[in-house]
């Protein structure tokens, strides 16, 4: 598959959404890893590894930033071996104190391998933005298998 879109709903405001998403310091309590960059068109964003190796996972460039309701970045592996992906996130209000975030991954047709993670991935990463927005806390879902395997 070439694209992915994802829609949640979040009891949380625009800007406390962006900012899970842009602040390192919260990207890492529900992804355990970092995002790093100053949101800028143009600028670098990195991935980045949460074990405080600084190990750059992801990155890209940032395309479009309109705080806090949209991010669109480039997505790709440090090595280059492959086109870029493209994430976008659309941050809106939907109710009183409920935002609707939808995250589409496309471009992703050069990278099977990346299309393949991201099917994965994602999903584990809005169920942990939405647990630690809506309660402060959440699962590491990468180390927690069910019992099933």
């Amino acid at each position: 598959m070439s694209q992915f879109v994802y829609v949640t709903y979040i009891y949380a405001t625009p800007q406390r959404v962006w900012d899970a998403i842009t602040k390192p310091e919260f990207a890492h309590r529900y992804w355990m890893h970092t995002n790093v960059s100053d949101w800028t068109p143009g600028s670098r964003w990195e991935h980045r590894h949460g074990d405080g190796s600084g190990k750059v996972l992801i990155d890209g460039e940032v395309l479009e930033s309109d705080p806090p309701s949209r991010l669109v970045m480039s997505w790709a592996r440090p090595d280059r071996s492959k086109e870029p992906s493209r994430v976008t996130f659309d941050i809106a209000d939907f109710s009183p104190g409920l935002v609707c975030l939808t995250v589409t991954h496309d471009r992703l047709e050069a990278d099977p391998a990346m299309a393949s993670s991201v099917a994965g991935g994602w999903p584990k990463v809005l169920s942990n933005l939405k647990s630690f927005l809506e309660t402060g806390a959440c699962e590491n879902i990468w180390l927690t298998r069910n019992k099933e395997g």
